[in-house]
């Protein structure tokens, strides 16, 4: 079997290794186990139900909730050579008839469906007599009240399958999915003894940053003219935004499109056909566009307005990178956000279904959510760290590929203006929300403030010289650290906690973290096409020119560009120059059925291009090319193997080069009583050349402390947890366990002096 699947896996899907996780899902399925799998937006959760329902006897049944989702799926797999079809509203009775007859006949192997198709009688008809190996449930979080993107229809899927005459293999699929979501999966499909997995949220190739400001229109256009050559969507919170940008960006000459649900069905279908097969550059959308849409080589998702929640957020920003290359995400904020959203929730309608006190509940949850995704735009901390907590995953401190690691920070002294938002929340009765409370002490005058004579308040205008911003900043700070607490009604007012009197004694300190420039620009800019980083100005020639054939073969298939090949399936053609059939199978993403249909012509253009010069064309030998294709690290660190690789080496390519310890970084290294295993790579990083070295990571050091028997990985309620052995406590290190705010304990490492020379001779025994 595991022949058979290797072979599979190749033939149909070009791979030649599985992606973390999805062969132990895969293998249980095929073992007839039921599944429930979440997993981050391009980690390959489409493959883990594909492949087995290839290697099973009968027909898989993937319940999918948009038709443009099904669409893309099937149009992928026919051109990979796997039978599939669809059966949704878009096809006619008589073309749903002759489809599901089909498949009677062995025809499909997969049938993609809407799950309001699945009582009908024809399809329950064809559903009772047919093999049915596996019922597969796609975006799985939809049939959860709890989920971002409840759906009345999933709830029903169970019926569909307690009416078959045998049970086949359940696996439920999802990207962003909360604990409660994923206990609301497992009991409303009644999945019996699953196999439970959360092979992690993160997603290492995007880069994540959040721009604060009030000229949004001027920030997306900059980005678009740093990235005109590069696919991507821009998120509005309302229909009225995207008319607006769009409108804007395209008398600025730009390529984009715009999809939001006050257009008709037909413009929004010709304007999501104009994105997938690469007729246009940007999409400008609401939320209604995206889900399940399959388009690979989307380079950066931009958010014009701040979502609802951390789940909308991060399933729409993990759209980008699909294809595993480097992309940006990045979230425009400003105040008004907060506003624009409270207003759509408190005019969001809610299921008759729902009790009075079910439908308050949901409210109260919509406005806690919106909180913790203003407090992701405000925070000084790490963003993806944020990110992973939200999730109840542990992350380290700092990840080095978000802007707030890459940005430089202030520490503010704020005690006296901490001080005067405990007094005047305390004079105004907590009564009042953050608004008012900062409207107070900046002295507005607004009609509130003269109805409630708050004027008169002996706090009022004491911190008029502080600005709007910076004081808002300070009352989310001291929310945050438990110094006020705020209701979780739609109202969000400030009460004192224990520890408010303590900003009230003397001598108190509070201090915040707040960007050195606020206006800086975006990190994000100086980052142009990170996907060709390792390309020299030949090979990015090269690559344009494969991008060119690569339309030119859509347009002749009538397929979407990345179907033909990814960005990642061209790069490596650029880095491997093939000249033969058997180079071109060794590409990513080529297996033998995209062989036999687009091969020739990619090697004729390669041959073309470069005259079969390998040498000046900087193509890398074969060994030297895996280790650096397989070893890429975005935030900056070791290949998978710890050496340096000739495609980094800063010198010969005028990149950086990997990082090493030399004698100047060993002798510069000051060895203290206790460190955090994060503020110590950090040390070493401040001893190298930054502009010709790349940095030393705390993933690399923890994988590396794992394989030395410091660390190990356990798996705690579904989760992948580092913990500290016995091992690594004689070594010298410590673990500090932590709560993150979902609730979710993580461990943080620390070093002592003991701990950081272990550190520093395994470094020179690896490298």
């Amino acid at each position: 079997m595991n022949d058979r699947k290797k072979q599979t896996l190749k033939t149909y899907f070009g791979f030649d290794a599985f992606r973390p996780g999805q062969e132990e899902i895969i293998d249980h399925i095929l073992a007839g186990r039921d599944v429930l799998a979440v997993m981050p937006t391009g980690a390959g959760k489409s493959l883990c139900y594909q492949l087995p329902a290839l290697l099973m006897p009968g027909i898989t049944v993937v319940v999918s909730p948009l038709i443009s989702l099904m669409m893309d799926q099937v149009k992928a797999l026919n051109e990979a050579g796997v039978h599939a079809a669809y059966i949704n509203s878009s096809l006619t009775e008589n073309q749903m008839a002759k489809a599901l007859e089909l498949a009677k006949t062995g025809q499909y192997r997969i049938i993609y469906v809407a799950p309001e198709r699945l009582e009908t009688p024809r399809f329950l008809d064809f559903a009772c007599h047919a093999e049915l190996s596996m019922v597969t449930v796609d975006e799985a979080h939809c049939i959860s009240q709890w989920g971002q993107d409840f759906r009345p229809s999933y709830v029903r899927i169970l019926d569909f399958i307690r009416q078959l005459p045998v049970r086949p293999v359940v696996s439920a699929f999802t990207a962003t999915a909360t604990e409660r979501v994923r206990e609301d999966i497992l009991t409303s499909l009644s999945l019996e003894k699953p196999y439970e997995t959360v092979t992690g949220f993160d997603r290492e190739n995007l880069y994540f940053e959040v721009k604060r400001t009030r000229e949004k229109k001027l920030r997306v256009r900059k980005y678009l003219e740093d990235h005109r050559e590069e696919s991507g969507i821009i998120y509005c919170a309302t229909r009225k935004n995207v008319d607006e940008l769009y409108l804007y960006l395209e008398n600025e000459g730009f390529s984009v499109g715009r999809y939001h649900a006050g257009m008709g069905a037909e413009a929004r279908k010709v304007s999501q056909e104009d994105f997938i097969y690469d007729r246009i550059k940007v999409m400008i959308a609401t939320n209604a566009f995206g889900m399940g849409i399959d388009k690979s080589d989307v380079r950066y998702v931009l958010h014009y307005n701040m979502p609802q929640s951390m789940e909308n957020y991060y399933q729409e920003a993990g759209r980008a990178g699909r294809d595993g290359e480097p992309a940006e995400c990045i979230l425009y904020y400003s105040p008004q956000d907060t506003v624009i959203n409270r207003l759509l929730l408190e005019s969001k309608e809610h299921s008759r279904e729902y009790t009075e006190e079910e439908t308050e509940r949901i409210q109260a949850q919509d406005m806690e959510r919106l909180r913790r995704m203003e407090a992701y735009c405000l925070t000084s901390k790490c963003l993806r760290s944020c990110i992973l907590e939200y999730f109840g995953e542990s992350s380290i401190e700092k990840c080095g590929n978000c802007s707030n690691c890459l940005e430089e920070f202030e520490e503010v002294d704020v005690s006296e203006a901490a001080a005067d938002v405990v007094r005047c929340v305390g004079v105004s009765g907590q009564r009042f929300g953050s608004a008012m409370i900062a409207g107070i002490l900046l002295g507005e005058n607004t009609a509130k403030i003269r109805n409630y004579r708050l004027e008169q308040s002996p706090v009022y205008g004491r911190q008029s010289s502080m600005g709007q911003a910076m004081l808002r900043e300070v009352i989310r700070t001291m929310t945050e650290r438990g110094y006020l607490w705020q209701t979780p009604d739609r109202y969000a007012v400030l009460k004192l906690t224990d520890l408010s009197e303590e900003l009230l004694e003397p001598g108190a300190s509070f201090v915040i973290s707040c960007k050195k420039k606020e206006d800086r620009p975006s990190a994000a800019g100086k980052r142009k096409s990170a996907q060709l980083q390792d390309l020299t100005e030949r090979g990015k020639e090269l690559f344009e020119e494969l991008r060119k054939l690569r339309a030119a073969l859509a347009g002749k298939r009538k397929v979407p560009p990345y179907v033909v090949a990814s960005d990642r399936t061209l790069r490596e053609m650029c880095i491997r120059i093939p000249l033969t059939k058997e180079e071109m199978l060794e590409v990513h993403g080529m297996g033998q059925k995209k062989l036999e249909q687009y091969g020739e012509p990619f090697l004729e253009k390669i041959q073309t291009v470069t005259k079969g010069d390998r040498a000046s064309w900087g193509a890398v030998p074969r060994a030297e090319a895996d280790d650096t294709l397989s070893g890429k690290d975005f935030s900056g660190g070791f290949p998978e193997d710890g050496k340096a690789s000739p495609l980094t080496d800063g010198k010969s390519r005028g990149r950086k080069a990997e990082f090493c310890l030399t004698e100047e970084i060993r002798s510069g290294i000051r060895y203290v009583p206790e460190i955090s295993l994060s503020e110590f790579a950090a040390q070493i990083n401040d001893l190298r050349d930054a502009s010709a070295m790349k940095r030393l990571t705390v993933k690399w050091l923890t994988e590396k402390l794992t394989e030395q028997g410091c660390f190990q990985v356990q798996i705690q309620n579904g989760y992948a947890r580092t913990v500290l052995t016995d091992r690594g406590a004689n070594a010298g290190f410590r673990a500090e366990r932590r709560i993150s705010a979902k609730g979710h304990p993580y461990e943080v490492f620390f070093c002592t002096e003991a701990g950081q020379r272990f550190l520093v001779e395994m470094m020179e025994q690896i490298l």
